[in-house]
């Protein structure tokens, strides 16, 4: 068997067996299968295949350098066991669940972060859903109930200031106790620096909001992407001779409002590939509305995207939001943009 996941892998051989090898490895199944990633939202009736995993434990906003050293750790165990690698989330985040009027703060959507986990070889997503059920268990009744019960799991890895249970009650060193006496182990994940300093989704936000993704990337390890589904505008680009896709920002931190220059990635459909482009984050002062989102132009593309799932990845903050004297001000700024965020791009 070639590459693939644990858990794909176990999908791959029962279908082999009722095929000869020629027609397994012809069928579009076999790339499809090495792909994929489980996704599991309830603990309490989980498949025998979807039990003993080795999973890394967190919120994973953002999927940043941080938690890629604690998932690279479960890794390590889930190869040395012959386990599945698993993530062990949350959804909504608890955040969000216990202050839903709080401004947004997410760097990512569950779909994008399930995008992201899967393209690191993760084999089961335990996404759970975060209730008045499963936030009303205390430490000790979270790891009988949830971890050793239910989704009967071998191996966790946490980060050093993990707490879990209700009130945040449960520390490191109660799971590691909890591990001993219900046949599960707990590694502890050492703090991870990157750039200037200990990489988390708290200085990423802050160096967004200060118009530096850039240093977001550092701590990232990737360029900070927004994704989504491309909805409907008011087409006001297209009049202008910018043609833009335009994606929702609800629940999204906000990165500093101006123009970027951005990498684009088609998710689906028939235009699905990578482009350069320019974008707008903000609230286009110059036709007087206040709603957020990010409009694209992708550079030397023509085609019909409503619909479509898009990933915009911010490189570099180009300049602030500005109100114009008129149309053609606007215009001949929106020309300087796009020859900038051009010559950027280029040099990648």
């Amino acid at each position: 068997m070639v590459g693939g996941s644990w858990w794909a892998r176990q999908r791959c051989l029962r279908q082999v067996a009722n095929l000869t090898s020629a027609q397994w490895l012809a069928s579009d199944r076999f790339e499809r299968y090495l792909t994929s990633m489980k996704v599991i939202r309830d603990y309490i009736y989980v498949d025998p295949e979807d039990r003993g995993a080795s999973v890394a434990v967190g919120n994973f906003d953002g999927v940043h350098l941080g938690h890629q050293s604690v998932i690279d750790l479960a890794r390590q165990t889930a190869e040395a066991i012959s386990a599945p690698l698993g993530i062990l989330t949350f959804e909504p985040h608890p955040r969000s669940y216990f202050a839903p009027q709080s401004a947004s703060f997410r760097l990512m959507s569950a779909e994008a972060r399930a995008t992201r986990l899967a393209k690191l070889d993760v084999d089961l997503l335990y996404e759970l859903n975060f209730n008045t059920s499963l936030s009303s268990l205390k430490p000790c009744e979270f790891a009988q109930n949830v971890i050793a019960d239910g989704l009967g799991l071998r191996h966790l890895v946490v980060g050093a200031d993990f707490c879990f249970g209700k009130g945040r009650a449960g520390t490191v060193e109660d799971l590691q106790h909890f591990g001993a006496e219900m046949g599960f182990r707990v590694t502890v994940a050492p703090l991870i620096e990157a750039g200037e300093g200990q990489v988390s989704s708290t200085s990423i936000r802050s160096a967004l909001a200060e118009g530096r993704p850039r240093d977001a990337a550092i701590q990232l390890g990737h360029w900070h992407q927004i994704e989504g589904i491309v909805i409907g505008g008011e087409q006001r680009g297209r009049k202008l001779g910018y043609p833009t896709a335009n994606l929702s920002l609800e629940g999204l931190h906000l990165s500093k409002l101006g123009v970027y220059a951005v990498l684009v990635d088609i998710l689906d459909g028939p235009f699905q590939g990578s482009y350069h482009g320019a974008a707008a984050l903000g609230v286009r002062p110059m036709f007087g509305e206040n709603t957020p989102n990010l409009e694209t132009f992708i550079f030397d593309f023509s085609g019909d995207l409503y619909g479509s799932n898009l990933s915009v990845a911010l490189v570099d903050f180009l300049r602030p939001e500005l109100k114009f004297d008129g149309l053609e001000a606007l215009i001949e700024q929106m020309q300087r943009d796009c020859d900038q965020a051009r010559k950027i791009l280029a040099a990648l």
